[in-house]
């Protein structure tokens, strides 16, 4: 883009130079604005960092829990390869719903909201409810132990997403904004937090809020929701011994080593001993049973340690292009559901992974959040892929994006049928 006063004081001269434009200036600049307006360009953004997460997340849950695993169950491969059973179901599970139809996946809406409701509900059943580390936010059901909170997540995502597309010329009503969003996210909040699960609570109050100001809340109304979160998950702190603790110590953990503040300050530990690139991967000292959690909510803290800055630097720029891609694809379509649907899954995920990393690195008090796709544990990997698939199937929806994936779904069929007809002539 032309810079224009430069050129009308050289008109007044007499001059018939140009400023140059900022593409002549910057090459780079041109390159770049040609790759964003590629059609496939947020559909590949989102397959390669997904990608890049996942894979850093395997080697790291599998350095991290090595440790856990020898002691606990006699198998330094032992929870990696649990791991690894959920990324081999959750793969297909996310190219499944990625090749689904918008309208098929819209219709997940309410029976999702139902069904995550009805699970919460079941693990206050005595003999359906786990409680692990304190919270009874854990079902069983038969072999398998899941947290419906989880689902729940993804669940109240695709039901506002819904709710406000169907109301989007009303949205210019405070009312309509509010009712029945609001005061259901807050049924769910509440029953999350019956479970003893404020972490999980917090982050529903995280993508209401991102919602509302996604659809265009006015300022009064975001600040009031976000006051009234805020005070919410004070009281809730306040009631509970544990989690007065937790906030009282997290601004000085190192007042109580041996005590509150002992995981936050082994936290710090494994981080400042990392140094810029690190101790290098399985080098970690932190998870020889100093830091818990090391493989699930500490994970970003190995990290730190085995990888370094460089490490912890790359994991915030790939979580800050997730970012942009998830809002990207929200601003270029033209379908409401798909944007508020892709800008709550964005909001979710980046809202999840700030919270983790900011406890991690001390901005906020321990309260057991895990970060996406890199963390341990099948009851968050799943729906995690499950929206990144979703946010496949929404980049299709971009301007020219659906017959650019016709014709590379053609063209490799072509390969693929000429790969097998050379076969066929060699036998």
């Amino acid at each position: 883009m032309a810079i224009r006063s430069p050129d009308r004081s050289r008109r007044s001269t007499g001059s018939t130079a140009r400023e140059p434009a900022v593409e002549e200036r910057y090459p780079w600049l041109a390159s770049l604005k040609v790759l964003l307006d590629r059609p496939l360009t947020s559909y590949q953004l989102v397959l390669g960092v997904t990608a890049l997460l996942l894979s850093l997340g395997l080697v790291m849950v599998l350095s991290a829990s090595s440790v856990t695993s020898l002691t606990t169950e006699n198998n330094s491969y032992a929870i990696f390869a649990k791991q690894a059973v959920w990324v081999a179901v959750g793969l297909p599970t996310a190219w499944l719903v990625s090749r689904l139809p918008v309208r098929l996946i819209r219709g997940f809406a309410w029976p999702g909201l139902l069904v995550s409701i009805a699970l919460i509900g079941l693990t206050y059943v005595p003999t359906l409810g786990v409680s692990v580390n304190g919270n009874q936010n854990w079902l069983a059901l038969g072999p398998l132990t899941i947290q419906p909170s989880e689902v729940a997540k993804l669940a109240i995502v695709l039901w506002s997403a819904d709710v406000y597309a169907r109301k989007d010329r009303l949205l210019e009503d405070w009312r309509h904004l509010l009712v029945p969003v609001m005061p259901v996210t807050l049924l769910v909040a509440m029953l999350v937090v019956g479970q003893q699960d404020l972490g999980t609570a917090l982050v529903l109050f995280a993508i209401i809020l991102g919602t509302l100001w996604v659809v265009g809340a006015p300022m009064r109304l975001f600040v009031g929701a976000m006051l009234a979160a805020v005070g919410v998950v004070a009281f809730l702190a306040s009631t509970d011994r544990e989690r007065v603790e937790r906030i009282t110590t997290f601004l000085d953990p190192f007042s109580d080593l041996q005590g509150g503040g002992w995981q936050a300050a082994h936290g710090f530990f494994a981080l400042a001993s990392g140094q810029f690139f690190g101790v290098g991967i399985g080098a970690s000292r932190q998870k020889w049973g100093t830091l818990p959690a090391a493989h699930t909510d500490f994970i970003f803290a190995v990290i730190g340690e085995e990888l370094g800055l460089f490490g912890t630097l790359v994991v915030l720029s790939l979580f800050g292009l997730l970012a942009f891609t998830g809002f990207r694809i929200a601003m270029r379509t033209t379908e409401p559901f798909v944007r508020y649907a892709a800008a709550g899954i964005t909001v979710w995920l980046l809202a999840q992974a700030l919270i983790n990393l900011g406890m991690v690195l001390g901005f906020l008090p321990v309260i057991g959040i895990p970060l996406p796709l890199v963390s341990y544990g099948g009851s968050a990997l799943l729906p995690t892929l499950v929206s990144l698939g979703m946010l496949l199937a929404f980049a299709g929806t971009e301007p020219g994006a659906k017959a650019a994936l016709r014709a590379r779904r053609r063209h490799r069929g072509r390969r693929i049928g000429a790969s097998l007809s050379a076969i066929r002539v060699r036998r």
